[in-house]
């Protein structure tokens, strides 16, 4: 395939920016420019609510630049993605379409685990070094402006993943309006982090083994530039020692100082010094002992996402694994039955596979089944009477990183209708489709009839293992004469499970137009 010219857009909280890429088989993804635009979007969000109309109309004539830029660069596809700044915005859909009528730019609003996934792919296409470095304990810093992801990999696998209200620009708002010396700023901020990471390190870091510390996002990048300007051969991969003493030369420093030896303004000047406080303390906490900063940003995550979508790069470590590997985690905090969760994880892929032709779905609603088995029973951890309710409200509460915040709806309703009534009229979703799904090519209606076909094949899945003793284990399926025949040689009784199982076929058959039949044969 020949080389493919990209574009991605970051609408963030302090900066706009701009990345181009050429990407292509042979060669992957290649950086070939970046354009930085400064503008505190956050400062209006997060302390008033909405954006100005000032705001909106710089905002839109960078844009608007920006578009001309790709226009000399002969782009041939653009993402363009805006985070929490404009995400909590009050006035965001007025804004996303000044921006769209003024520019002719459609930007998209992405949640907070999306936005995370990306700037995680980013680190994941330097395929070595990231596979490497995760075989042992490693934390995945990144400080936004707004918030703070912190996530844990041991042995390739991801523990967990958490957001926490620690940004720059939030922290840095936050002190200014406390009249006191740079020192006790200083202290202030160490006493926000460890409130913030209490519980977190309680839950996740009290029995774990971290070696490795990965930062990223805006602020790790623009830290790592400043530690070269203050050690010139300071390299990517650093000790606790290194960050110390580059903390110790920040700490000295007035304002002017910083802005006069790393070539930035005033308002990132000010920024500085939580980041680095955050990324210090959290060195301190985990005991790691190298800090890595592969220099990403999340346009970079942006041209990866877009690379392995186009299947022009394929990333040797498995993101999907990375959503159950979270998925799994969280099942297992709310007491979920393990083995139960296993085999029913396995008659729904057969069921899911087997009726291929009837159902319509895509691998990604396979992945949504596979979680919504998980964490079918999460409920229960908080209320046996009332577990579907339950489970419902714990899975719309949780970050499920990867997983957009309609997906996360059409997970919570298949577990919240798996031992409910289901009704078509009363499926309300807090997304609003025609913004969250690209070209608004899929409807309420659409999203209804999706969650009553994942509903339909947990509920079957979910009978053949009434009695929670895997008796079904190594059934057979196949479609036949518009049916479809599941067959097991269990030698014992399994009349929990066929009582189950005709109760669920009505529905499924309503769902696909095709009835499940058990068959039950003994051997002799």
């Amino acid at each position: 395939m020949a080389i493919q010219t990209f574009a991605a857009i970051d609408v963030g909280s302090f900066e706009v920016e701009l990345g181009i890429y050429e990407i292509s088989n042979k060669t992957g993804i290649r950086s070939i420019d970046h354009v930085r635009h400064v503008i505190a979007l956050g400062r209006d969000s997060y302390g008033l609510g909405k954006i100005s109309y000032e705001m909106v109309e710089e905002l839109c004539q960078v844009l608007k630049e920006f578009s001309n830029i790709m226009k000399s660069y002969r782009v041939s596809a653009y993402t363009a993605y805006a985070t929490s700044a404009l995400r909590e915005a009050k006035n965001n859909q007025i804004i996303l379409d000044q921006i769209l009528v003024r520019t002719g730019l459609e930007i998209k609003l992405i949640s907070n685990s999306e936005q995370r996934f990306l700037s995680y792919k980013a680190i994941a296409s330097k395929d070595h070094e990231f596979n490497t470095i995760i075989q042992k304990g490693t934390a995945i810093v990144d400080v936004g402006f707004g918030s703070m992801q912190l996530s844990l990999f041991d042995k390739d696998a991801l523990v967990t993943t958490q957001n926490l209200p620690l940004g720059a620009l939030k922290i840095r708002d936050l002190i200014s309006r406390i009249p006191t010396n740079v020192k006790m700023h200083q202290a202030i901020i160490r006493e926000l982090v460890d409130n913030e990471l209490f519980t977190f390190r309680k839950m996740y870091l009290k029995d774990r083994d971290i070696k490795n510390l990965i930062g990223i996002g805006d602020n790790a990048l623009s830290l790592y530039k400043q530690m070269i300007a203050v050690d010139k051969k300071m390299p990517d991969r650093m000790t606790a020692e290194d960050v110390n003493r580059f903390y110790d030369a920040l700490f000295h420093m007035s304002l002017q100082q910083m802005e006069d030896l790393f070539g930035v303004n005033e308002t990132y000047a000010e920024l500085m010094m939580p980041s680095a406080i955050i990324y210090k303390r959290i060195l301190e906490i985990t005991g790691a002992e190298q800090f890595w900063l592969p220099g990403i940003r999340l346009c970079d995550g942006m041209a990866a996402e877009y690379a392995e979508n186009s299947r022009q790069v394929k990333f040797k470590h498995s993101f999907e694994n990375d959503i159950l590997a979270a998925s799994k985690n969280m099942a297992k905090r709310y007491k979920c039955h393990t083995s139960h969760n296993q085999i029913l994880e396995i008659h729904a892929m057969d069921i899911f596979d087997a009726i291929r032709r009837y159902h319509g779905m895509t691998s990604r609603d396979r992945l949504l089944l596979r979680i919504a088995v998980l964490l079918h029973a999460c409920g229960k951890f908080i209320s046996i009477r009332d577990a579907n309710e339950c489970a419902y409200n714990i899975i719309m509460s949780t970050e499920i990183i990867g997983l957009s915040h309609l997906e996360r709806e059409i997970i919570a309703n298949v577990v919240r209708y798996n031992i409910r009534d289901f009704d078509y009229n009363q499926i309300q979703l807090e997304t609003d489709i025609d913004r969250e799904v690209s070209g608004g090519s899929l409807s309420v209606n659409d999203i209804t009839i999706k969650i009553a076909k994942l509903t339909a094949i947990l509920r079957l899945a979910n009978s053949m293992d009434r009695s929670h003793q895997q008796k079904l284990s190594g059934c057979r399926m196949a479609v036949r004469d518009e049916q479809l025949v599941i067959t097991t040689d269990y030698p014992g009784e399994i009349l929990l499970e066929q009582m189950s199982f005709q109760q669920k076929s009505d529905f499924f058959e309503e769902i696909f137009g095709i009835r499940p039949v058990l068959k039950h044969k003994r051997r002799n």
